[in-house]
């Protein structure tokens, strides 16, 4: 069977092994469906097709669809170390996604609709995320239920002080991004929402 490769040799990531989004690889991932694949090979381990058409209640035509465009984009890649036949597992390239600068920017209209689509998703899987936590907190141990938070601020800040609160948050949560797991330990998800909003007129 042929493998998709990659049409960037090497796609520009941070230190932190995420993937800089630019325009071109903005384009093959701002898709619904691919972005849901790539967090589920993210978050729960590589799989086949047909396993993430299972996964994501898709037919297999579709996931290996957009699959091989993920690929031609370098954001997946064969995991060589499963599988066995014609089987053919696939796992994410880099641990997470960034923009790069001047996308939140660019005046190009595919571009702005790709950021859109893009956004708009993300904020859709952070949605549903919460929402399964909501309803399946009883299932879960006490200490767990006491550990979370939903909790929301409003604050006057200028653009440069919310970049500055932006990456201080980031540095506080970066250290525990490599913490090894432990007996106790479970996937945690923590959603930064940070954006102003119009006051109505005094």
């Amino acid at each position: 069977m042929p493998k998709n490769k990659p049409s960037e040799a090497r796609p520009l990531e941070n230190a932190m092994g995420e993937r800089i989004l630019d325009a071109r690889s903005l384009r093959g991932l701002a898709h619904p469906l691919r972005m849901r694949i790539l967090k589920s090979l993210r978050h729960d381990g590589s799989a086949t097709a047909s396993q993430l058409a299972e996964r994501l209640g898709e037919s297999s035509g579709a996931t290996s669809y957009h699959l091989r465009q993920l690929a031609a984009h370098g954001f997946v890649e064969d995991d060589p170390g499963r599988g066995k036949g014609r089987e053919r597992w696939w796992k994410p390239v880099h641990t997470g996604t960034t923009f790069a600068e001047g996308l939140h920017t660019s005046t190009d209209p595919e571009v702005r609709g790709a950021a859109d689509l893009f956004l708009h998703e993300v904020a859709t899987i952070h949605t549903q995320e919460l929402s399964t936590w909501l309803g399946t907190k009883q299932d879960w141990p006490q200490e767990w239920a006491a550990s979370g938070d939903l909790s929301d601020f409003t604050l006057t800040l200028t653009p440069a002080q919310l970049h500055e609160l932006s990456e201080k948050l980031h540095a506080v949560i970066e250290p525990y991004r490599t913490v090894a797991a432990q007996d106790d330990s479970a996937q945690v998800r923590l959603h930064l929402h940070a954006f102003p909003r119009s006051a109505p007129p005094r």
